[in-house]
């Protein structure tokens, strides 16, 4: 039988750590919420692997590293909102959800939010609401929001995500070109996101998320 805290230690101790993550509440949180609960069975024994975990034909579960990575910059306080798109079956949810006041999961493909709800509450995550709708549309009725976390590429991001973020808040997506991504922060300020580069990371590119192609004849 495979031993899964094992595998969280592991995890922690050889992608988390090394990438310079130290901050106590995402530390407790990826060594406490089992990550193999969050993949389809069939995946179960991948679930730790330092790669992408294909969750669907256009949905991942990023790597720990990327994910520590991003929720770090984001920093996020025991008394914000955080809006998590892209979610999967929850387990950035669920991570988010031992560090924040609450989280808001926005899944489209609605199996898949259908199960990760089952599996957030399974799991004890009772702060975690998955909202089953377009991702590039978020969830205005719960915002707006401290923070929101993209989990996938992003070429173009919606205006509609932006207008969801308080004057104040942090957003973290992982922008694509190509094949080549950057994990890039955001700060809103005056209605304006200001940009940095983080990380480099990639992800593919989310429903919604693509930038608007330009035909020339």
């Amino acid at each position: 039988m495979t031993d899964f805290a094992a595998r969280r230690v592991m995890m922690v101790d050889t992608q988390v750590r090394p990438s310079d993550v130290t901050k106590f509440p995402i530390i407790d949180a990826m060594l406490s919420v089992p990550r193999e609960a969050f993949v389809p069975d069939n995946l179960r024994e991948a679930a730790y692997a330092d790669e992408l975990v294909h969750l669907s034909a256009e949905r991942v579960l990023l790597d720990a590293r990327t994910l520590a990575k991003m929720l770090d910059v984001l920093d996020i306080g025991n008394d914000e909102l955080v809006l998590d798109i892209g979610g999967g079956l929850g387990y950035s949810s669920a991570v988010i959800a031992r560090m924040a006041q609450a989280v808001i999961m926005v899944e489209e493909d609605e199996s898949l939010a259908e199960e990760a709800q089952q599996i957030l509450s399974d799991t004890g995550a009772d702060n975690a609401v998955v909202h089953a709708g377009g991702l590039a549309e978020g969830a205005a009725e719960h915002g707006p929001y401290d923070v929101i976390i993209v989990q996938g590429g992003v070429e173009e991001l919606p205006q509609a995500i932006a207008d969801q973020l308080k004057d104040g808040g942090r957003i973290a997506c992982i922008f694509m070109s190509g094949a080549l991504g950057e994990m890039r922060v955001g700060l809103k300020s005056g209605g304006d996101i200001s940009w940095r580069l983080s990380f480099n990371a990639a992800a593919p590119v989310l429903p919604g998320f693509q930038a608007a192609r330009e035909f020339a004849l």
